[in-house]
């Protein structure tokens, strides 16, 4: 099972954002608060009577606003479950029940800016407004200690939904139907309750657990947002595949959901997502072209009622996309309504897999490179700032960046570097400091780099062969818990351009640059359209 991290952590359920100044606010200032077990999960409150307290308070953690709580005081740490972004999952167990459940642990060094802090903050209040709904995740508490925020949740054991139609091995469009309608069902509830998703994808839709009738949870609110009636949002968020065109253009509302899971049951239905391209700027631009192929196979063989139903789930405006309401009521979608219950093309379930088992493959390599980046690395990027800011002002100017790079002799265009600088400086202000260029140069290190895809196929091929095997993608596929043998050999053929039985080094890096939209999901403040 793999697990998609966002940020997150914990607040009270109708609690306001803590106000800002609480960042610097002193614990001594605070010593007469009452001390908030995780459960209670609100803001601290004074003391009745405000008497003198005998044991000492718990000082109030930086990102909750609260006194802060060891994690493993109530729960056992287990074995890692996923990672993303900014943290790490865990199966985490009970002490007192016995019962399992996920924990999400974000280290507080990742969270470079008060913008990461407020993404934090947020994400947890939103998992409190939802909680308690059907098919969402539900959060049953948050931790902070000095290192990290812990966020205790619901343990969706049953995997990826994808996952369960491949092993089904047999798919007709009333499941499809059935699938789509829980899905929308979950964007309504988001929507009426005031909360736009901004992040749905098939890996954001987990199984609570084995059984056959397991009810669907949505999980991952790091890019989630309240909104009110008419707010226009600008920041470019999301995963490639998904990302609706008005979210490019920098302009739009809740609409941005339908989009996504229109795209999501093109996939369901094809096997194969509807914009797609060689990198990611290909795909932006298939995007907003928002042309919709239904003459490859299996096309032809598809109900009308389906495709009318993607088509007006794909609309490029917005403002003549179906909502979560319409799409419920149209007839393909409804229970006992249109969808035929014949199966769909063999072809549709192969090219899942392969679309499924493609970015498993990529998912290892990438955490392999993840771990590649040392403390080390850090420090020669410290010292790589230091000596860039020439007049020590503690930040850098485009002038700075410019010649900083060209005396380290990377080749960069003009136009690159504007890029990097515009990507690079997060508040705006025409200047990188030190968080913003650690967090940008991180990003460029961690996916092209030479020597990071060579160790990675390194990792894969055991003995030195100078190929990756099927029984050595075994291995490292077992080895991060996502062997799947099915999966296997449709990686095998999709990536092994000379059809040898084998892939090689450089049909490995095809692979890897080959339009890797999940590289940054977070947020693209870099995205030129």
């Amino acid at each position: 099972m793999f697990y998609t991290m966002g940020n997150c952590c914990s607040l009270g359920k109708h609690s306001e954002e803590p106000p800002k100044t609480q960042l610097s606010e002193s614990a001594s200032s605070r010593h007469h608060q009452d001390h908030v077990g995780p459960e209670a999960l609100t803001p601290p409150k004074a003391s009745p009577g405000g008497g003198a307290r005998t044991s000492k308070v718990a000082p109030i953690g930086p990102v909750l606003g609260r006194p802060m709580e060891d994690v493993r005081g109530v729960y056992t740490i287990g074995k890692e479950l996923g990672r993303g972004q900014f943290g790490v999952t865990y199966l985490c167990t009970h002490k007192g029940t016995g019962e399992q459940f996920a924990c999400k642990t974000i280290a507080k060094r990742k969270l470079v800016n008060k913008e990461d802090i407020e993404d934090v903050r947020r994400e947890v209040q939103i998992m409190h407004h939802l909680t308690g709904q059907p098919n969402i995740v539900e959060l049953k508490g948050a931790y902070e200690d000095k290192q990290s925020v812990h966020l205790v949740m619901e343990l969706c054991a049953g995997g990826e939904l994808f996952d369960r139609i491949i092993a089904k091995g047999h798919y007709t469009e009333r499941a499809a139907a059935s699938l789509l309608r829980t899905i929308v069902q979950i964007v309504h509830t988001c929507h009426s309750m005031g909360v736009v998703h901004r992040d749905l994808k098939p890996e954001n839709f987990l199984l609570l657990n084995k059984d056959e009738n397991s009810p669907l949870k949505a999980t991952d609110f790091g890019l989630s947002v309240f909104f009110k009636q008419g707010q226009v949002f600008r920041d470019i968020v999301g995963s490639a595949y998904y990302i609706a065109p008005e979210v490019l253009k920098r302009r739009y509302g809740p609409e941005v959901d339908i989009w996504s899971i229109g795209v999501m049951l093109y996939i369901l239905l094809s096997g194969v997502p509807p914009f797609w391209a060689e990198s990611e700027h290909g795909i932006f631009n298939a995007i907003l072209r928002g042309h919709v192929d239904f003459t490859g196979v299996p096309w032809p063989s598809i109900s009308s009622g389906a495709k009318d139903l993607v088509r007006k789930m794909l609309n490029s405006d917005p403002k003549q996309r179906l909502t979560a309401f319409q799409v419920l009521d149209h007839p393909w979608i409804k229970e006992d309504g249109e969808a035929p219950d014949t199966p769909l093309d063999n072809s549709v379930l192969n090219r899942l897999k392969q679309f499924r088992a493609m970015n498993k493959f990529k998912k290892v390599a990438l955490r392999f490179i993840a771990g590649c980046l040392s403390e080390e690395e850090i420090m020669g990027l410290k010292a790589m700032f230091k000596n860039m800011d020439t007049d020590n002002s503690g930040t850098i100017t485009l002038e700075e960046l410019k010649q900083g790079l060209s005396k380290q002799g990377t080749k960069l265009s003009e136009y690159e570097v504007k890029q990097l600088m515009e990507a690079a400086d997060a508040d705006g202000d025409g200047t990188i400091d030190y968080d913003e260029f650690i967090t940008a140069t991180m990003h460029m290190n961690r996916m092209d780099r030479e020597e990071h895809l060579y160790s990675a196929f390194q990792y894969f091929d055991k003995d030195n062969s100078g190929y990756i095997t099927t029984e050595e993608l075994e291995q490292a596929l077992r080895e991060f818990g996502m062997q799947d043998g099915r999966d296997i050999k449709e990686i095998i053929s999709e990536v092994d351009a000379d059809n040898d039985g084998r892939i090689n080094y450089d049909e490995f890096v095809a692979m890897m640059r080959k339009g890797n939209p999940e590289a940054n999901p977070k947020k693209r403040r870099d995205v030129f359209v």
